[in-house]
């Protein structure tokens, strides 16, 4: 009889991609993925989890407590811990949970069906962490979540000290993907059916330093542009310190390329920013959003900022509140500081109570608010194209009552729309009136302006009640410099 699996997902979109992986590498194994409908519990449970945020241990060992109880009443289920924090905990996951069947380290997710069948033979837990990278995940087996939208890892890991992050020493130094190879795997996912592709990378835009083109991003975005039948594409996250006015002009002239621009701030205070280890400062900070709005008026500026870093002051929290108010972000991530044992921040003296860091925390997620609400305000009237999202709007009764779906404009802001007469497919595309707005996402209560079928909307239709599990074999980064690329020719986590 089939196994089942579940794969639960913490974390950034380095481990979204990862779990897509892992759930094609379970299915290419045999397994197939569970239903909660149909009731019963999984053959197979795999945590791939995030080390990043205090709780994430808390969150673990809790749910790890829950599936013991499940995993008594169902002799042959097996549980797995996989990701940053089974790289951080490896040698303490089984000692305080020793009924989970295997660990493994976010260098070897390839492992896990070998290790899977080995506990299950020795009926005894399997741990296997390793310390660089095995194979490069693209050359694994892929069960997307989208058929036309797909992630691409142009990198992995990362070469930044920053003082409050655990990644570098979880995911280790950067790795970068030939060129040939990324445009390769594009290539595929476009022969596949996706219309949208996001490069990813713990900091996309240091791209080429392992062979020594600073230029290699803006090159890669230009060539993006050149394969045929890509209408979108996007990239997370970069680095401020990396960031040059060649991947701006790339952005600007590359015409699939979206006007969207995820830029982590951290902090508005120099101050807290150098204790950070961030290369740079307010006012290069924010030159690049200015320079980015020159060459992208209609770009859409997101960030990441934490709260409460150690040794923050009332007079460092408001220059975060100023910057903010200046860079209008059309969303934020907002943190609040996680003591992490391993990192430089955790040992600094400083550490802010509890309520201080709630408080100001509230006090910046009010402001965020208010200005993506003033941004969003100023596209109502406007006309924006959608790509069409495969599931329907979770907005309650008045959706369920109008039939809205959902999209993405090109600035990668939410918008739920009425399809009017139209059969519209996820992967087709739309171009709607924007007629209210709201913190968090615009609405168009009008029939779409216009309607395009999309080859992506086929792929969708011709794939559903049906299963597929897609390879791109690519292999590892290459050792040594790739030839010269000119411009065109060139084929999670916000840190």
């Amino acid at each position: 009889m089939t196994k089942s699996y579940e794969v639960r997902t913490y974390g950034c979109q380095m481990n979204v991609h990862d779990s897509e992986r892992l759930s094609g590498l379970l299915e290419t194994a045999g397994y197939q993925a569970h239903d909660a409908a149909e009731g019963g519990d999984p053959d197979l449970v795999v945590f791939n989890t995030c080390a990043v945020r205090e709780n994430a241990d808390n969150k673990l060992y809790g749910n790890l407590g829950h599936v013991a109880s499940v995993k008594a009443r169902n002799p042959g289920m097996q549980v797995a811990v996989g990701g940053c924090l089974a790289q951080k905990d490896k040698d303490t996951i089984t000692a305080r949970a020793p009924w989970v069947d295997v660990v493994f380290g976010t260098h070897n997710i390839g492992s896990l069906p070998v290790l899977l069948e080995r506990a299950r033979v020795a009926e005894e837990s399997q741990v296997e962490i390793l310390e660089s990278l095995e194979v490069f995940p693209s050359t694994l087996p892929t069960k997307r979540d989208s058929v036309f939208a797909a992630w691409v890892s142009i990198s992995v890991g990362c070469n930044n000290t920053c003082t409050f992050c655990i990644v570098p020493s979880l995911r280790g130094k950067e790795k970068d993907r030939r060129p040939g190879d990324v445009l390769a795997e594009v290539e595929a996912l476009v022969a596949d059916g996706v219309v949208e592709v996001t490069l990813l990378g713990q900091n996309v835009n240091s791209y080429g330093v392992e062979f020594g083109d600073r230029l290699a991003f803006g090159k890669l975005l230009r060539a993006c542009g050149q394969v045929e039948g890509l209408e979108r594409v996007r990239f997370t996250s970069p680095h401020p310190k990396d960031f040059t006015d060649d991947v701006i002009a790339a952005m600007a002239e590359t015409p699939n390329v979206m006007p969207q621009l995820h830029m982590p701030l951290q902090s508005g205070s120099d101050r807290v920013l150098k204790a950070m280890r961030r290369s740079y400062r307010r006012e290069k900070y924010l030159g690049i959003l200015e320079r980015v709005r020159a060459a992208m008026p209609d770009a859409a500026i997101t960030t990441d900022i934490i709260v409460g870093f150690p040794g923050e002051t009332e007079e460092d929290f408001q220059a975060t509140l100023d910057v903010v108010r200046e860079a209008r972000f059309s969303s934020a991530f907002t943190f609040q500081y996680s003591q992490r044992p391993g990192t430089p921040a955790a040992d600094l003296p400083d550490q802010l109570p509890k309520a201080v860091v709630q408080e100001r925390y509230e006090r910046l997620a009010a402001l965020v608010e208010e200005v993506a609400w003033a941004e969003n305000r100023r596209l109502e009237g406007r006309t924006v194209e959608l790509l069409v999202s495969d599931h329907k709007a979770a907005g309650g009764r008045k959706d369920h009552e109008t039939r809205r779906l959902t999209g993405r404009a090109r600035d990668n802001r939410l918008v739920h729309f009425v399809p009017g007469d139209r059969d519209v497919r996820p992967g087709d595309v739309v171009e709607v009136v924007v007629t209210h707005a709201a913190p968090h996402h615009l609405v168009s209560d009008d029939a779409p302006v216009s309607y395009r079928r999309t080859r992506a909307g086929d792929a969708w239709e011709s794939r559903q009640g049906r299963t597929e599990v897609r390879s791109v074999g690519l292999g590892m980064p290459s050792v040594g410099a790739p030839e010269p690329l000119s411009a065109v020719e060139a084929p999670a986590c916000a840190r």
